[in-house]
């Protein structure tokens, strides 16, 4: 190439003006550094800029963009930005960290100042001691980055691994996210979706069909309804303007980081003994098979009837929740008796055994109301790994150490008893209503066991022997009077002192300290 031929320097700025004139060029180019393909791809669906979901999110005129101008080092063609916004703002007046994909510039792949933009804003959460918020749109790896998009991937994974339990992460699922795009999300705490926007996946169903041959639909592989079910969502909401106000209302119950308290809503203020309480008397039916929908308690035994459900999708005969006793946050675990009678199961057991360590890192009580027959039965059951999966659940109780309270409202039987806030298992106060039925096994099942004994068991005389034992078991063997003698429950309440009764048990409980804790470098939980 010639001298004649050689690409034409660069003007320089020289003078304050001109400088001033550069950065404000620069700085217009940066808020929406996208080609305008990619733009116009954007505007025709109707998805706002990354930016856009960023003052959506935060409380307005608090956000604080870090590193606009970054962009991939040695490219001419490079894009401000590096396909990541990051920054800092507020959400109810309280910090937080914030990155939002950008789907205009390399479709929000990760590159190496993407790695570097995400990775200093996580290193800014850890200090500051606040929450951090990830909005995902991204294709994953940035192919023609090779291994420097896998090596970021991996340093954010091993951050985000730094971070759990330290201060709440939470991911907003808004577009297709594949391979490492979706390792992220699922490390954090909270991970929420847009239905019919919002997708999941390792790899795509054009890959999946190239490889294995199997046909397959996004929503059917990665939809946020599916893998809401599949337990890897947490809440799928209609739309991105919903995600941000489950989000909103997710932080109002946790505290910034594990050193603080969370946020206390109008202590003192709730009432003394009211209508509502009283409709707990008469809220459990008196037949033991008849189902009833156990949000109706909970509405009832917490502040304002206000209870935040997270994933409730996943396991759906285990509730797993947000409440206040008394202004203060607590998380609540109680069986579903709507679906499968409440069982629990190996879906119910992972949710509620997350669910239980996330509170207790963040140092929330925790509430058991329970009303379950015990672990599901079946050989799919087996297959799928009840046994372990029990364990985990097991395992989360004992290694908790916040405050614990449980009332038994009805079944507590077998391990469902043991697993759900047994004094056993080290909860500090349990109570139990009237209707409350703690055995081994219920009624029916143990004259099952008692009729097989016989030659025919369809026989009159022994269906009347059958039904005088379920008679007498469920009045001599299935009550909680037992229980409370023998101190396993420290007493039994009318229901419509229940409320109270967990404001003055979380009260007493406020100073718990932990002793006697076995000196070793950390427990292992069944995996």
């Amino acid at each position: 190439m010639t001298a004649d031929a050689a690409a034409p320097t660069p003007v320089r700025a020289h003078t304050t003006a001109e400088k001033l004139a550069e950065l404000r060029e620069k700085l217009e180019l940066a808020k929406d550094p996208g080609d305008e393909k990619a733009k116009s791809r954007r505007d025709r669906k109707g998805i706002p800029s990354a930016r856009a979901r960023i003052h959506a999110l935060l409380d307005p005129g608090t956000f604080f963009e870090i590193g606009a101008l970054a962009k991939t080092p040695g490219d001419p063609n490079a894009l401000f930005g590096d396909g990541v916004v990051t920054g800092h703002g507020m959400i109810d007046g309280r910090p937080v960290g914030v990155f939002s994909h950008d789907q205009t510039v390399f479709q929000g792949s990760v590159g190496e100042m993407f790695g570097r933009k995400v990775a200093k804003l996580m290193e800014w959460v850890a200090m500051v001691g606040c929450p951090i918020i990830g909005i995902n749109d991204s294709a994953g790896a940035r192919i023609q980055d090779a291994v420097t998009s896998l090596a970021w991937y991996a340093e954010l994974g091993r951050r985000h691994e730094m971070l759990r339990g330290l201060v709440p992460e939470i991911s907003l699922i808004f577009g297709k996210c594949a391979g490492g795009a979706v390792y992220s999300p699922i490390q954090t705490d909270l991970v929420v979706a847009v239905r019919d926007q919002g997708f999941m996946f390792i790899t795509g169903p054009d890959v999946i069909k190239d490889v294995t041959g199997e046909d397959v639909t996004f929503d059917e592989l990665g939809g946020a309804d599916v893998q809401a079910q599949r337990g890897n969502i947490h809440q799928v909401v209609e739309s991105e303007a919903a995600a941000y106000q489950y989000v909103r209302e997710y932080l109002s119950f946790l505290p910034s980081n594990h050193f603080d308290d969370a946020p206390i809503v109008n202590p003192g203020l709730e009432p003394e003994l009211t209508q509502h309480d009283f409709e707990l008397d008469s809220i459990v039916p008196d037949s033991d098979n008849q189902a009833y929908d156990m949000h109706e308690i909970l509405l009832r035994i917490f502040d304002d009837g206000d209870v935040f459900e997270i994933a409730e999708q996943r396991g759906p005969a285990m509730i797993t929740a947000f409440a206040r006793v008394d202004g203060r946050p607590v998380g609540v675990i109680a069986n579903q008796p709507m679906h499968l009678s409440g069982v629990v199961d190996t879906n119910a057991s992972d949710k509620a055994a997350s669910f239980i360590r996330f509170c207790d890192s963040f140092n929330l009580p925790l509430v058991f109301v329970v009303d379950t027959p015990g672990a599901m039965p079946g050989v799919e059951q087996e297959k799928d790994g009840i046994i372990k999966r029990g364990g985990r659940f097991f395992n989360a109780i004992v290694e908790a150490d916040v405050p614990k309270v449980t009332v038994v409202v009805r079944k507590a039987y077998g391990g469902g008893y043991a697993v759900m806030g047994s004094k056993q298992l080290s909860a500090d106060l349990n109570f139990a209503w009237p209707t409350a039925r703690i055995a081994v096994i219920g009624a029916e099942g143990a004259a099952q066991l008692l009729v097989k004994r016989f030659p025919d068991p369809t026989a009159p005389e022994v269906q009347k022997i059958r039904a005088d034992f379920i008679e007498g078991y469920n009045a001599n063997l299935a009550v909680p009077w037992i229980a409370a003698e023998r101190g396993y429950i420290d007493g039994v309440i009318e229901p419509h002192e229940t409320r109270l009764l967990l404001r003055n048990s979380l009260r007493l409980l406020r100073d718990k300290q932990q002793a006697n804790k076995v000196l070793r470098k950390h427990g292992l939980t069944p995996i």
